[in-house]
Formats: C-alpha cells, structure tokens, sequence
C-alpha cells in the first residue's frame, strides 16, 4: 500500500498543509519541522506523483498564494488568515515565495499550467503588469497590497489594498503637526517603479510641499538592497544621522525598517523620542513591543486578508471583480514627540 501525504502527516505529528509545504518547497516551514517531515518521507521512501497530482487537482481544489518577501511579519499575518480561510472552504493552499528578480505573473501562469490553479491571490509586488500576461493567466486573480496598474483593465482582476500616498501623508502631517521640519525618510525601491514604497515616498512629497518644507535630498535614504528590513533600517539611519544632525524625525516605509532605524540611533548614543522622533508603517506586533515602541500607520491585515479570500471565492462563482481601498489608523505609540523649539 502507497503511503499518501495525510499519512505522513499523521507520522510525523504536522498537518497535511506543513506536509505539502515541505514537499513543494512552497511555503514557511521552520527546520526543525521540515527534517521531521522528510525523516518520514525518507524512511518510507515517499515520491510524489506529479501526474497523478495534476490528474487530481480538480478534485482537490488548489488555490495558490504568491508572496514578495515572505520573510515579511506584515505579510505572514495576512499570510495565516488566508490559510485558515481558504482551508475553511475545502481548497488546498499553496504558498510561494516570490523573489525580487521574479515577476509574479509569470509564475502565477506557469503554476496553473502545472497544477491546475482555480485561483490566486498575489501579495505584494508592484504596480507594473501587462494586459496580455492577464488574458494567459485565465483564472480568477486578486491583488492584495497592490494593483495591477493604471494599463490594466479593472475587469481583468480584483485588488485589496490601502492608498499608500495617502497613509503616508498621514505620517508625515503628524510629524510636522508635532512641530518637526527636519524629516528624513527611509525606504527600499526603485525611485521610478510603481511599488507602495515609492507610493509612500510620494505621500512624504506632498506633505512636505503642503507645509512649503524645502524637499532636501539628503534625507532621503534610499538604496535598491538585498538587506533584510532591521539590517536595512540601522544602515540607512546610520546614513541619515551622518549626513543631517539637525534631523529630528524619520519616516521609515514600514514597521521592520523602523525597528531597524531605532536600533541605529540608539547606539549613536542617541534618545527616542527627546533626539529623534521615528515612525513607521505596518503596524506589526514587533514594533509595539519593541523599546521604545513605535508609533506607525497600522493597516487592517486580517480584514484585508478575508477580504481578499472573500473576493476570490465570489470571483469563482461568476461574481464580478472588486477594488477594495482599505483605510489605515495613525498609532501613537511613544516614539514621537513634540518638537522642543
């Protein structure tokens, strides 16, 4: 009798879900469980029957989520929301990291040539896609974090996002409200690329030029990186603190760069908030508890995440595609505070 992953599963004491992650190489298994798994795939000499997988897909239903940078904590929020849900619903997951050389619709048509997709829900990436790539990929598509583009037509996909620009300004405004001129901003894209960062780079633009605040170069530090976000962070602040001591505040683009930043200017021998007022964007678990916590524009994961879920699932009855813009709330959490004249 052939073993079957639900009896690997059950051998190595893991879900069916973990057990397909380890045999796909497609989702986030920590090692130990994943040599667990494979201790049980080894021993009973386990090989995956492709052909039969694929002959069986319509029965097994499979959604695939895409994720850019799944090391991301804001990503696996949404990341285990979407999961559970989708599970809920009798479809099998398959999650894939995406990296930054790949694009996302091209894996999204090669993967439902291979497995026979029903769905997919893309996280994170950028604003730049082509029509034609969309009528190849023929399956129900949302978007979440993100859009397709301005190019593509709001028929041929659905989006779950927040108006990156927007939330931004919001940060940037609480900054000057505070009484802070002197605002450096950190972020991690191409300045030319449609992505959120460079969206929220916009957002830090328009702040600026509301309150007729000179834009100056030199607080902007921005560098195309292979760096984890808190690596990513310390350095661009080191930059930054270099470069501008009369800098009271910075702007990092999301949560992981913040606590990064806020590492750096503690060990310049610097104070938050008295010396350096820093904000950032997510809203992470991370960035509360850190010391000091801090203050950030915190998006709605788990609703944006059902939602998401929500849509494709009505895009799979025949439902008509959606764009949902969440909004996102300001917390002040004890990293900023009122500029001392």
């Amino acid at each position: 009798m052939e073993i079957t992953i639900k009896d690997i599963a059950k051998l190595s004491g893991v879900g069916i879900t973990t057990v397909s992650r380890v045999i796909n190489n497609s989702g986030p298994v920590s090692p130990k469980t994943r040599e667990k798994v494979m201790a049980v795939v080894r021993e009973y000499n386990y090989v995956p029957n492709n052909s039969a997988r694929n002959l069986k897909s319509n029965q097994s239903k499979s959604i695939a989520l895409l994720v850019k940078s799944i090391t991301n904590p804001f990503f696996q929020k949404m990341i285990n929301v979407i999961e559970q849900k989708v599970a809920l619903r009798g479809y099998q997951l398959i999650i894939q990291n995406v990296t930054r050389l790949q694009n996302e619709l091209d894996i999204a048509i090669s993967e439902t040539k291979e497995r026979n997709l029903q769905g997919v829900i893309i996280m994170g990436g950028s604003f730049n896609y082509t029509e034609s790539k969309f009528s190849t990929l023929k399956i129900p598509c949302v978007f979440l974090t993100v859009s397709a583009g301005e190019d593509i037509p709001l028929g041929s996909y659905s989006s779950i996002r927040i108006n990156d620009e927007l939330e931004a300004f919001k940060a940037v405004d609480y900054l000057i409200s505070l009484g802070h001129r002197r605002i450096g901003f950190i972020m991690n894209a191409p300045m030319d690329e449609m992505t959120p960062n460079s969206l929220r780079f916009k957002g830090y633009l328009r702040a600026l030029k509301q309150y007729d605040i000179p834009f100056d170069a030199s607080l902007v530090a921005s560098e195309f990186s292979s760096l984890s976000g808190y690596d990513f962070g310390f350095k661009m602040m080191k930059q930054l603190l270099a470069q501008n001591k009369d800098m009271t505040a910075v702007f990092a683009f999301a949560d992981i760069v913040a606590i990064g930043a806020a590492k750096a200017v503690l060990t310049s021998g610097l104070k938050i908030p008295e010396n350096i007022s820093i904000i950032g964007f997510d809203g992470i678990e991370e960035a509360e508890f850190y010391h000091p916590s801090i203050d950030t524009i915190s998006q709605p994961a788990e609703q944006m995440a059902l939602s998401s879920v929500e849509v494709l699932f009505d895009m799979l009855q025949g439902g008509e595609t959606k764009h949902i813009v969440f909004e996102s709330s300001l917390l002040k959490r004890g990293s900023c505070m009122v500029m001392h004249k």
